[in-house]
């Protein structure tokens, strides 16, 4: 089902979005190695993120009729590097039957534009390095590689 951007309202995620934010993160999670599907902690995620709007916020896309069939989550941190705020951006999904129609680049937009209204000067977002659609999407959108490599250890 195609849809264009401008027949969709993107908003902020309520709870009542949660049950349909993880299928969305569970075909996300399909395609990245380093994370699997569990709808039990993604829920409490989602729930504390809602929960948090000081910390961050998700971004919704919705069809006309309500149905949620995009997402993209931004978390606030501290810049040391340049003393400002600085965003991590992360889930950021469209439900496959709905690609192609600038839907992605809209929410991306919406939730820049939340991050430049929180002081943010710059935003960051992660990729697994082996889906290649997703790294082109980035790469055309103006997203810059970085020579740093993320890392990570579970406490």
């Amino acid at each position: 089902m195609q849809l264009q951007a401008t027949s969709i309202s993107i908003d902020n995620a309520v709870a009542a979005d949660i049950p349909t934010l993880c299928l969305l993160l569970e075909d996300l999670f399909g395609i990245e190695a380093d994370f699997e599907a569990d709808t039990e902690a993604q829920q409490r995620g989602l729930a504390m993120l809602i929960a948090a709007p000081d910390r961050g916020i998700i971004k919704v896309a919705r069809t006309t009729e309500g149905k949620v069939i995009g997402m993209v989550s931004a978390q606030l941190i501290i810049s040391t590097a340049q003393g400002t705020p600085a965003a991590w951006l992360e889930d950021m999904i469209v439900d496959k039957d709905y690609r192609h129609a600038g839907i992605g680049r809209t929410l991306l937009d919406a939730i820049l534009q939340w991050c430049k209204d929180q002081g943010v000067t710059r935003a960051q977002i992660l990729v697994d390095t082996e889906n290649t659609p997703a790294v082109g999407y980035y790469q055309h959108l103006g997203w810059q590689p970085t020579q740093l490599q993320a890392r990570r250890m579970f406490l």
